[in-house]
């Protein structure tokens, strides 16, 4: 039997308060980096464009750190380390169709969500206003969504949270499911959350099947790439404005490709992945 060289660790509860804890003390840090700003420099380090992504890239290394130093060497004496192996050029050509797929049907259940009333219309306001910040400068806006969120993204929600509760023993369904959930959840807003869960189970799947950790975040980084470009060109990250047709022809296309590529991807693709 070949022993694998990548780290056979577990996620329980522990695991997800030790990536609290490093969420945490990468927010500490942040703090302290803005006040020694604010003192040194005497002004606010939060007016800077890339204080967002310098922010993000701080706390997600601390919290993938925590969890390495932790959880993974003191119990499998090897750190945390993932398959990134490219897949052959078939398996790039049911994924990608599938994904976009599920983004036309994430659009669609978004676009349901109510962006006015007592509730909605404020929070609704309150998203636009913070999404704005990120968009001032599209280089750093490409850099933090296309290139960093699905690195680190992926490493946690996929690569620690989903490779981990499998390892432990949980099926591998309701482990995509509680990663896709988790991910859904930390956007902290409705109108991300949708897309987030449903394009989460893709990657998990994506994930699970391949083995390889590089195509949830290629596929990671195609969504975020079109959503940037959306933004930029419609101003509301909706592939219904961009091409003029219904919200219903969306649907329907991305049910049709979904179902398509999920078919081939899952029943007719014979291909046997491993992790060694």
């Amino acid at each position: 039997m070949e022993v694998s060289k990548y780290p056979k660790y577990t996620f329980t509860w522990l695991g997800g308060l030790v990536l609290l804890g490093g969420y945490i003390f990468g927010s500490i840090i942040i703090g302290g980096m803005m006040v020694l700003w604010d003192v040194v420099c005497r002004e606010s380090i939060q007016d800077k464009e890339w204080f967002v992504m310098v922010a993000n890239a701080v706390v997600f290394i601390s919290m993938i750190a925590a969890f390495d130093f932790i959880m993974v060497r003191p119990t499998t004496k090897k750190k945390l380390s993932f398959n990134f192996s490219p897949a052959n050029f078939y398996t790039y050509f049911l994924i990608f169709p599938m994904m976009i797929g599920m983004m036309f049907i994430g659009e669609f259940i978004t676009a349901q969500i109510p962006t006015t009333g007592p509730f909605f219309g404020d929070y609704y306001k309150f998203f636009e206003q913070l999404m704005s910040k990120l968009t001032d400068d599209p280089v750093i806006m490409l850099i933090t969504a296309v290139v960093m969120a699905p690195i680190f993204e992926e490493i946690i929600f996929r690569g620690i949270i989903q490779k981990g509760l499998i390892n432990k023993g949980v099926e591998p369904w309701k482990a995509i499911l509680f990663a896709s959930v988790v991910f859904g959840l930390v956007h902290g807003n409705p109108w991300q959350l949708v897309g987030a869960v449903l394009l989460g189970c893709v990657l998990g799947l994506v994930y699970y099947k391949t083995k390889s950790l590089l195509l949830p975040m290629l596929l990671h980084a195609f969504n975020n790439l079109c959503s940037s470009i959306l933004i930029f060109y419609t101003k509301t990250e909706s592939f219904a404005d961009a091409f003029k047709v219904s919200e219903w022809v969306i649907a329907i296309i991305g049910i049709i490709l979904f179902s398509l590529f999920y078919y081939l991807f899952t029943k007719k693709y014979k291909v046997h992945y491993s992790e060694i």
